[in-house]
């Protein structure tokens, strides 16, 4: 399968995103829980469709803005951070 192709999740639509100074919150009302996360993957979720539709697109975006990182780390991080939103929860897939 090509990278290019590989769609991104989307938010749930209940949940509330609020970017913060060093980060964000995620908050499920359906489970009443807050997630946090960095900087960084608080850019990777205001990333997510409808902004971004793919992981290539997701990932060279990111490698522009993060130029002392290489694409394939940007690429492997961003795949387990999805792989953590999804086992929250926090996504689902684009049918």
């Amino acid at each position: 399968m090509s990278m290019a192709k590989t769609r991104l999740p989307k938010p749930k639509p209940d949940l509330i995103f609020k970017t913060l100074a060093d980060g964000g919150l995620i908050f499920s009302p359906e489970l009443e829980v807050y997630f946090s996360v960095n900087a960084v993957g608080a850019r990777v979720w205001n990333m997510l469709p409808p902004v971004t539709d793919t992981l290539e697109s997701l990932v060279s975006t990111l490698a522009q803005e993060y130029n002392d990182v290489t694409a394939d780390v940007i690429r492997a991080d961003v795949e387990e951070l999805l792989e953590e939103f999804a086992s929250q929860g926090l996504v689902e897939p684009i049918n």
